[in-house]
C-alpha cells in the first residue's frame, strides 16, 4: 500500500488536564534534577560535560503556567489522532498531547512495539505539571519532561523525500523561546518509521537546547535493553552522577529492568564514533530499536525498579493489573542534566528511525556483554544499514523548508506572535496570523500600541523575552504592565527590580497576584515570617476580589463568567496551598488553621488538602487526629515526582505517637517505624531510605 497520513480518533479512558494554575510559576522546577558534582576529579563527570550540566538552568518555569488542575476521575474520551502506516508499520500520533506517538504497532507480526497506556492519567513529571506516560515522546526545553506533553501542537500533510506524504508537527517552545519541527515518515516497504527533527535559533543570541527522545517500552522479568557501551552515568534520585560499568554494577545486571530496586537513569557512555543505538528485547529477543544520526548523541535507560515505591507509581500512571514499563531515550547532550548552547541563527537537525528488531535470544541474553551487543549490532545493520540512516537524513533535509499542503491540527497562538513580533520567515513550519487567540491580544495590543491593556483585571497570560521586556519598560505604568514587567525582570534574574515592580503594581490597586509574587520574592530571600504574612495576605486579597470574606459561600461578587471571579475561584485554593506550608513553616498552626477554614468543603475534601489539614493538627499537637486523615485514605493527584512530603507526615505522626507527649529521641525513631510501617498506598519514595 502507498504510505499515506489519514486523520482519526482515538477513545481512552482520561481524566481531564483541567484548568491552569493562575498563580505565575515563579518558582525553578524544582530540585528532583538537581545534582551534587563530586569534589573528586576523578570521580567527577568530564570538564565539559560538567560546563553543560552547569549551563543556564531554569530559574523558573516562566512563561508557561502550571497544569494542576487534573484529577483521578476517569471517563471515556474521544482523543483526535493522527495515523502515518505503510503495508509494514502503522503509527498512530495524538497532536492535542504534544504531538505523542501513542503506538507503533508492526503488521507483518503483529506486535506493537511501544508501550501503549491504556489510558490517559496525568501526574506531575513534566516541568509544568500535568504529563502522562506511554509512547514516544518529544522532549524540548530543559531538564525534565517538555511542558508541551498535555498541550496540542500544528500538524500537517508535507511531501516527504520518497514521493509519499510525511507528518510534520511543529510548535514554538515557550521556556526557549524556540521553534522546533518532527517530521515523520514511512518509506514504502519499510519496517522503520523515520523522524527528521530540527530545532532553530531565529534569535541573534545564543540559547541553551535540551532534546530528548522519550520511547516507553513493555517491560517484563526477561526485558533487557542493550545499548553499545561498558559504561554509563549512574543518576539516582540520590542526586548524585557517578560512572559505572554496564552491564554489571554493584553485583547486579542493571540491563534488566527489574532486577534494580530502585528509579534510576543509566546514561550510556557511547564511545566516539560508534553507531548510536538503543533497543529493549523480550526473552524471546523481540523488540523495538531506535537508532539516529550521530548528531543525536546521547542514549539512556530509565527504569522504576522492583520495589514497591516503583510498582506504586507504576500503578498510579496507568491501569492497576496491566503490565509496567521501562523508558528507553535518545538525546543531544550524554545526560539529561545538561544543556547545549546553540548559536544565534543556527540550528541542530538529525534523523532517528524506530522499528521492530529481532536477535537470537540466547547471545541476546548471554552472559558476554561484548556478544550480545556484537548480535544486536549485526542484526541492525542487516535490517537498516547505518549508511542508509545517513542518505535517508540527507534525502529528508530539502524537505525540511517544504511548506505544509494541508493542516491537519492546529497547536498555539505564541508561533504566531513571535511572528508578528520579530518579522521571522520560518520556512516550513508557519505560524499563521489565524492562530492567534485570546491570550495573544493583550500582547498584541502592546505590540501595536505601546501599552498593555489591563485596568480591570490582569491578562492571564504572560511573555518574559528579553523583547517584551524592553516592550514593557516602554510602556505607560499600570497595573498590567507594573505585573508583567516584574515576571519578566524576575525571569531575567533581576529580582530586586522585580520587587520594586510589584510594590508599583500593588500601589495601582492590581490585588492579589503582584503580592503573591511579593510572598515568593520573600520566601526565596530566606525570609520566612515576611513570606507568611504576604502569602496570607494575598489570601485575603483574593477573598476581597471574589465581593465576599468567606470562600464558602456561592462566590457573590458577580456572576461565573466575570473574569475576576473566575480568578479568585480558582486562586483561593491555589493560594492556600501555599500559604498554609509557609504559616508552619514559621510555627504559625493557628493562622494555619483559620486560613484552611475560609476554603470550602469541596476544596477541604480534596487529598492536598487532606494532608495539609494533617500538618496543621500536628503542628497543633494533635497527632491523633492527623492519623485518622490517614486512615481514612486519600490521594494528592499532582503529587511530583520524588516528593516524599507522604512518608516525611505519616513517620512524623507516628513519632509523635509513639513519644506520646514525650522527646522525640532517635530510639523513638525507630520505634516508630517498627510499629508504624508506611502503608503501600502513601509509598512514593524513590531513593533508598
Amino acid at each position: 500500500m502507498a504510505t499515506r497520513v489519514r486523520r482519526t480518533t482515538l477513545t481512552l479512558p482520561a481524566a481531564p488536564i483541567g484548568p491552569d494554575n493562575p498563580l505565575p510559576a515563579l518558582r525553578g522546577p524544582g530540585g528532583v534534577h538537581g545534582v551534587e558534582i563530586p569534589r573528586d576529579d576523578d570521580a567527577g563527570p568530564p570538564a565539559d560535560m560538567a560546563r553543560q550540566i552547569g549551563y543556564r538552568p531554569l530559574r523558573s518555569i516562566l512563561p508557561t503556567p502550571l497544569r494542576d488542575g487534573y484529577r483521578r476521575d476517569r471517563r471515556d474520551t474521544v482523543l483526535d489522532a493522527l495515523v502515518i502506516e505503510n503495508d509494514r508499520l502503522r503509527a498512530t500520533v495524538l497532536p492535542g498531547l504534544g504531538g505523542r506517538v501513542h503506538s507503533l504497532h508492526h503488521k507483518p507480526t503483529g506486535r506493537e512495539l511501544l508501550y501503549r497506556n491504556p489510558v490517559l492519567q496525568p501526574a506531575a513529571f513534566a516541568l509544568n505539571g500535568a504529563w502522562f506516560s506511554g509512547g514516544i515522546e518529544w522532549n524540548i526545553g530543559a531538564t525534565g519532561h517538555t511542558t508541551l506533553s498535555c498541550s496540542p501542537v500544528h500538524a500537517a500533510r508535507v511531501p516527504a523525500p520518497d514521493g509519499g506524504e510525511m507528518l510534520r508537527l511543529w510548535e514554538w517552545e515557550r521556556l526557549r523561546d524556540l521553534p522546533f519541527q518532527v517530521d515523520l515518515w514511512l518509506p514504502d516497504g519499510s519496517d522503520f518509521l523515520y523522524v527528521g527533527v530540527r530545532i532553530r535559533n531565529p534569535h541573534h543570541e545564543t540559547a541553551p537546547v535540551y532534546w530528548w527522545s522519550n520511547i516507553a517500552v513493555p517491560e517484563r522479568e526477561g526485558t533487557r535493553v542493550l545499548a553499545p557501551a561498558d559504561a554509563a552515568w549512574h543518576f539516582g534520585y540520590e542526586r548524585t552522577l557517578r560512572r559505572v560499568p554496564v552491564p554489571d554494577s554493584d553485583g547486579t545486571d542493571r540491563s534488566y529492568p527489574l532486577r534494580s530496586a530502585y528509579p534510576a537513569d543509566y546514561f550510556y557512555d557511547l564511545p566516539e564514533g560508534a553507531r548510536r543505538w538503543i533497543t529493549s528485547l523480550d526473552e524471546d529477543g523481540r523488540g523495538l530499536v531506535q537508532t539516529s544520526t550521530d548528531a543525536l548523541l546521547g542514549r539512556k535507560l530509565f527504569l522504576w525498579g522492583a520495589q514497591r515505591a516503583g510498582r506504586r507509581w507504576q500503578q498510579w500512571l496507568t491501569e492497576p493489573g496491566t503490565g509496567g514499563y521501562a523508558e528507553i531515550q535518545a538525546g543531544l547532550a550524554r545526560t539529561q542534566l545538561e544543556h547545549v548552547p546553540l548559536d544565534g541563527g543556527a540550528e541542530f537537525a538529525w534523523l532517528e528511525a524506530y522499528g521492530p528488531l529481532a536477535a537470537d535470544p540466547v547471545a541476546a541474553h548471554g552472559e558476554d556483554w561484548g556478544a550480545a551487543r556484537a548480535e544486536v549490532a549485526a542484526r541492525l545493520e542487516a535490517a537498516l544499514p547505518r549508511a542508509d540512516v545517513d542518505a535517508a537524513y540527507a534525502a529528508w533535509r530539502p524537505y525540511a523548508d517544504t511548506a505544509p499542503k494541508e493542516s491537519l491540527a492546529t497547536g498555539s497562538g505564541w508561533g504566531a506572535l513571535e511572528v508578528a513580533r520579530a518579522g521571522l520567515d520560518l520556512h516550513g513550519t508557519p505560524f499563521d496570523p489565524a492562530t492567534l487567540g485570546e491570550e495573544q491580544q493583550p500582547w498584541l495590543t502592546l505590540l501595536k500600541t505601546g501599552d498593555l491593556p489591563g485596568a480591570g483585571h490582569l491578562p492571564g497570560a504572560i511573555v518574559v523575552s528579553p523583547a517584551w521586556r524592553e516592550l514593557l519598560e516602554s510602556a505607560r505604568p499600570g497595573p498590567a504592565t507594573d505585573y508583567h514587567l516584574g515576571l519578566a525582570q524576575w525571569h531575567a534574574g533581576d529580582r530586586a527590580q522585580a520587587v520594586r515592580s510589584w510594590e508599583r503594581a500593588l500601589a495601582h490597586g492590581a490585588g492579589f497576584l503582584p503580592r503573591y509574587c511579593l510572598a515568593v520574592a520573600e520566601s526565596e530571600a530566606g525570609d520566612a515570617g515576611r513570606a507568611a504574612d504576604r502569602y496570607a495576605e494575598a489570601f485575603a486579597d483574593a477573598l476581597r476580589a471574589g465581593g465576599c470574606g468567606d470562600a464558602r459561600g456561592a462566590g457573590g461578587g458577580g456572576g461565573a463568567a466575570d473574569p475576576t471571579v473566575r480568578l479568585w475561584r480558582a486562586a483561593l485554593p491555589a493560594l492556600a496551598r501555599e500559604a498554609v506550608p509557609a504559616l508552619l513553616a514559621d510555627g504559625r498552626a493557628g493562622a494555619a488553621a483559620d486560613l484552611l477554614a475560609g476554603l470550602s468543603q469541596d476544596d477541604l475534601a480534596d487529598g492536598r488538602f487532606r494532608l495539609l489539614t494533617a500538618r496543621v493538627l500536628l503542628a497543633q499537637g494533635q497527632p491523633a487526629a492527623a492519623r485518622e486523615i490517614f486512615d481514612a485514605g486519600f490521594e494528592i493527584p499532582d503529587l511530583r515526582e520524588g516528593d516524599e512530603i507522604l512518608s516525611d507526615t505519616w513517620y512524623a505522626i507516628a513519632e509523635r505517637l509513639v513519644a506520646a507527649g514525650g522527646p522525640v529521641t532517635d530510639d523513638v525513631r525507630a520505634r516508630a517505624r517498627t510499629e508504624h510501617p508506611l502503608p503501600e498506598r502513601y509509598e512514593y519514595r524513590m531513593r533508598p531510605v
